[in-house]
């Protein structure tokens, strides 16, 4: 008799994958409709980020966490709307932002709160500005150009924290203590060094690797390749010469 494979622990949760949300301060987004100017109030570490985190407080009494930008401080003026200033930690639309200006924690469309760049060191590019359809070309962090709605805000300047994976973790400790605090399932072993009770790809006299498994596969057999189309070297080649 087999074993349940890690697809299907986690699949059912426990302990074990179960993130600490009650560590965290609350979610990182844009408010809506709130314009003017506030000021930051505190600069928080989030343990499941890897940037940290800004609370600002508005004129009005709005509180609300962003990401903090490099060079911020406790108590910096911080501008929110179209007629705020091209300013680091400043929060403007998409369309009242300069080309070649760098920015994080962009909006696809305006409320959603941020969606691009918003891990430590990272940032964004405005490309140009699409005023007949109304949208704005940004280069992401991947060096993927997308275009997105000119109403959605974005801040000025680049995200706190990088550098960070550059510090090796030099033990496994912190590894773990890492991983907790993130929700991660570490450490992980690879299919190939079980046996074949404990996973598909396990067992024989030598390491080797499964065949592609349907998407409608059982968690118990849903490993490996999924749904894929071809693998190996053949696919590979195929695909340069398509892109050739």
């Amino acid at each position: 008799m087999g074993k349940r494979i890690l697809v299907q622990r986690r699949g059912r949760g426990g302990s074990q994958f179960r993130s600490p949300s009650w560590r965290r301060d609350g979610a990182v987004r844009y408010p809506r409709g709130v314009s003017g100017y506030g000021y930051v109030v505190e600069l928080l570490h989030e343990p499941g980020l890897n940037a940290p985190v800004a609370k600002i407080r508005m004129a009005d009494g709005t509180e609300f966490l962003n990401f903090a930008a490099e060079g911020m401080y406790v108590g910096q003026r911080i501008e929110i709307g179209e007629d705020a200033s091209v300013k680091p930690g400043n929060i403007l639309p998409l369309r009242k932002i300069p080309e070649g200006t760098m920015i994080y924690n962009v909006e696809k469309m305006y409320g959603d709160g941020g969606k691009y760049a918003r891990s430590g060191g990272a940032y964004a590019v405005v490309l140009a500005h699409k005023v007949e359809v109304g949208k704005t070309s940004i280069r992401l962090p991947s060096g993927r150009v997308i275009d997105v709605s000119s109403d959605a805000r974005a801040s000025i300047g680049i995200v706190a924290g990088g550098g960070r994976i550059e510090k090796p973790m030099l033990k496994a400790g912190a590894k773990y203590h890492r991983s907790r605090a993130k929700a991660w399932k570490w450490p992980l072993v690879r299919g190939k060094a079980m046996s074949p009770y404990a996973h598909p790809h396990g067992g024989g006299s030598h390491p080797k690797g499964g065949t592609p498994v349907p998407r409608t596969a059982p968690p118990g057999q849903k490993v490996g390749f999924i749904a894929s189309r071809c693998t190996g070297r053949g696919c590979r080649r195929a695909r340069a010469q398509q892109r050739a």
